[in-house]
This record gives C-alpha cells, structure tokens and sequence, in this order.
C-alpha cells in the first residue's frame, strides 16, 4: 500500500492518471461488463447514470424506503419525483410486489412518467433482480443497480450455474469507494458499470465538464467527478485483496456471527445468493428492546449502528408536496421499512474480526436480552 501511494504521489499526475485507467479494467472485468468509469464517489455515480438517461421533471423514480439517503437525493437534483418503495423484512431490499403496486399508482395518478427503478444491494446483499426484471420489463422501467454497499455480492441466475456478480444486474450500476464499503479507499471515490457504448461515452463525458474530443471542447453541461490517482493506486492494492481473501473471510464471519445468535432474526440470504457483508444487522422486537441491546453494548465498549433510524419518506428533505401527492396514504407510505428503523441493529462487521471478537459481541447481546 505504502509503494503504490507514494509510486502515485511521485507520477505528478494527482488526477486520471495511468493507475485509474488501470482501475477501471480490473473494476470491469472483476465485475463482469464492458465499461467502468470511475468518478468522486458514489453519489456522483448515481448522478451520472440519471444524467446519461436523461432523467429530469415529469419523471418517477422508484426507490427504496430503507437505505441511505443519497439513493433518493439524486432524484430532485435532476428535476425528477422520487416515489418511495417499501422493502421486504427478511432481506431489506426494495419489494418487488410494492413496486409493481407503486408503478400502477403512478400511471393511474397520470402526472408522472414512470422512467427507473433504482434497486440498492442494501448492507451487501444483491436485490431480487430476477423480479425486479419482470417489473421492470413489463413497465419499461430501466433499472439502476445502486451496489454502493453490494460489490462483491453475486447471484446464480436461472438460466446459468455460475454466480452473476453485483454491479452487473442493472441497466447501470454504481458503487462506492468511501472507507466503509466493502472495497473503501482512503477518502471518497466512486464507480458506474455498463454493457452499453452509448451510456458510457456520455457518463465518460459528463464526469469531465461535459467534454467532446478534448478537455476544452465542452459540448454539454457536465459536472467535476474524476477519481484522484492516489485514490485509484489504494483501490487496486484493495481489490486484489478483495478479491484473494477478504470476501471469502468476511462470509466466514457471518456464519459464525448467525450461528452464535441462532434463535435472533439474523440476517436473511436466499439460496443462490452471497452478501459481501457491508453491514451484519440484525431485528428485535420493538425499538425497547433494540434500544436496551445497543445501550448494553455500549457500556461493555462494543460499537455498534443503527442504519438506518429514518425511512426515506419521512426525511423532511422529501416532506415538500411535489413527491408525495400522488400518494395519500403518505405517512404511513411504507410499514416494513419504517417497522425495520426502529428495530435494527448493525453489529462490528469486517474481514479482519476475530472469533473471539464475535464471540464477544455475539454473548453480550444476548446477556442484553437477559
């Protein structure tokens, strides 16, 4: 690590030098497309995608209720309505029943395009693409695979017997290099992954002032997102650990962390599917009994995080009537997922923790119950 940084900082060239480009064809074929263009962070990345499919007012956007709030914040920034899609219990991820139910709505309502589906790999677990797919299909939705905390999660679809691997699942994809995903740099950073030409030449211009042939021939409105080559030099010494081991170590944790709280409502992986682990969360009762847990561990010096306290249509920043008026039912908009912010718990989750470190944990939340 220590080599590559310095190797960067000698090269002189701080921004789009040779280890991004690098980057971006590791990023590529570890991921399984033709195209990855990094940029600032995974924000931006959500940015571009909108911005290469010309997402702006009049257009519905579907998104989770539960996840982090740059999924949505997207949305207005490019003029579009954000519409706000509950989520299933057991896995977190967006519904596929709720968005099909939320299409509808929109359509009926009559004042909104429905245009994308933004499906987010929530703490490291693919969503259900396969019925995602046929929503989206059956609507003409293009989907948005927002894998800021997914890289690395795969799925074995039906029509193959080997593992697809998170950021290939959408129409485009994103993730996120800020220091707590799963592949984090020393600071921010971010990706967007596609098959299509295309989409990608425009994200490639966007990221760079809307640049035509050259850095000074501006043929579009763009925005300033490139990803700093120290940044870049970090990322791929990370990858290729990654890749050999942290993954694989980070799964093993999980299985010992549900093991030792069998009986609790862990975390939930279809068959088929593989989490990279980004968060291990857990669900109580009630948020009496989270609250009493989180302030156990606490007072025994073990950290741990409620992500996330807030669903996303209770946010004030989504309060104004533009986004919600089409659906009346608005405050009570999505029950599981504003049940799940008042009774999920995130536990130290890493490549690196211990057995005993699990252990630890794993006993103290249980005498917490006690």
């Amino acid at each position: 690590m220590d080599k590559a940084i310095l190797d960067a900082v000698a090269s002189g060239a701080y921004i789009m030098g040779k280890p991004v480009k690098e980057l971006e064809a590791q990023l590529a074929e570890y991921v399984g497309v033709k195209h990855c263009l990094s940029c600032a962070n995974g924000t931006d990345a959500l940015t571009l995608a909108l911005k290469a499919w010309g997402i702006g007012p009049g257009d519905a956007v579907f998104v989770p209720d539960f996840t982090f709030f740059s999924s949505a914040e997207v949305v207005p920034l490019e003029g579009a309505t954000p519409v706000f899609v509950d989520v299933c219990e057991d896995t977190f991820n967006i519904d596929a029943t709720d968005l099909q139910r939320a299409v509808e709505q929109v359509l009926a309502e009559g004042r909104l395009k429905p245009r994308v589906v933004v499906a987010v790999d929530l703490f490291g677990l693919p969503a259900d693409y396969p019925a995602i797919r046929a929503v989206a299909d059956k609507y003409g939705l293009l989907i948005l695979e927002d894998g800021a905390q997914g890289f690395g999660g795969s799925i074995v679809m039906a029509d193959s017997d080997q593992p697809s691997r998170a950021c290939s699942f959408g129409d485009i994809a994103t993730t996120s290099f800020f220091p707590a995903k799963p592949v984090g740099c020393y600071g921010d950073g971010g990706a967007v992954f596609t098959d299509n030409d295309e989409w990608a030449a425009l994200i490639e211009s966007y990221r760079v002032h809307g640049k035509g042939e050259f850095k000074y021939d501006n043929v579009r409105i763009g925005m300033n997102s490139r990803l700093d080559t120290v940044q870049a030099a970090v990322l791929q010494v990370k990858l290729k650990a990654f890749a050999e081991y942290e993954l694989d170590a980070v799964n093993k944790a999980a299985a010992l962390y549900s093991e030792r709280l069998k009986g609790l409502a862990t975390p939930v992986v279809p068959e088929g599917f593989r989490s990279s682990w980004a968060q291990y969360t857990i669900r109580f009762s009630d948020s009496a009994e989270r609250d009493k847990v989180q302030a156990f561990l606490k007072a025994s010096g073990i950290p741990s995080m409620v992500y996330y306290p807030k669903p996303m249509h209770l946010q004030t920043a989504f309060q104004a009537e533009y986004t919600l008026s089409f659906r009346a039912e608005s405050r009570n908009l999505c029950p599981v997922a504003t049940s799940l912010c008042e009774r999920v718990l995130s536990l130290p989750m890493h490549p690196y923790i211990t057995d005993e470190e699990i252990n630890t944990v794993c006993n103290a939340v249980k005498a917490a119950l006690k």
